[in-house]
C-alpha cells in the first residue's frame, strides 16, 4: 500500500507513520477513532453511523496485543504480496468498494484481480472498507453466488 518506484499509485508512508503515531499516543482513542470515521465510511454525508458497529470495532481492537497492532501497520503497508497474488491459481473474488477510504480502489482491487490467475473483481459503488458489516446482505450474497458457481 506504500507509495514506492514499483508501486507509484501507493499511499505515502508518512499516512502509515501517523496511523502509528496515533495508535502509540491512545490505542482507546485510536480504536474508536477509526471505526467512527473512514473505515465504515460514517464520515460520508447520509451515512448514519452505528454506535454498536463502532463499539464492536473499538472491543475487538482492544483485546488484540499493543506491539502487534503497531507492527502490523507495517507489514499490511510495506509489504509487497505481487509475486504471491501471480502464484494463486484457484479461482479468485476479488471484492472492494469505491468508496473505501482505508484501502485506496485504484491501486488495489483492480490490481489484485490482474495479478491472480483466476481472478474476478467486483466492485461496489460507495461502500466503504468495512462493507462485509454494514452491507453484509450484499457482500453475503455475492460470495455464495461466487462460491456456487
Amino acid at each position: 500500500m506504500v507509495q514506492t518506484d514499483a508501486n507509484p499509485g501507493g499511499l505515502p508512508k508518512s499516512v502509515f507513520d501517523d496511523l502509528q503515531s496515533q495508535l502509540a499516543a491512545n490505542r482507546s482513542v485510536f480504536y474508536r477513532a477509526l471505526p467512527s470515521g473512514p473505515f465504515y465510511g460514517f464520515n460520508r454525508p447520509g451515512v448514519e453511523p452505528s454506535e454498536a458497529i463502532i463499539e464492536n470495532w473499538w472491543r475487538q481492537g482492544m483485546m488484540g496485543g499493543a506491539k502487534a497492532h503497531y507492527d502490523g501497520i507495517v507489514a499490511f503497508s510495506q509489504t509487497d504480496f505481487t509475486e504471491d497474488l501471480r502464484k494463486i491459481t484457484v479461482p479468485v473474488l476479488v471484492m472492494h468498494g469505491d468508496d473505501d477510504q482505508i484501502v485506496p480502489y485504484g491501486d488495489s482491487g483492480p490490481l489484485s484481480a490482474q495479478l491472480v490467475q483466476n481472478g474476478t473483481l467486483k466492485t461496489y459503488p460507495g461502500f466503504p472498507h468495512g462493507m462485509p458489516t454494514t452491507q453484509a446482505e450484499t457482500i453475503n450474497a455475492d460470495l455464495l453466488a461466487f462460491i456456487q458457481s
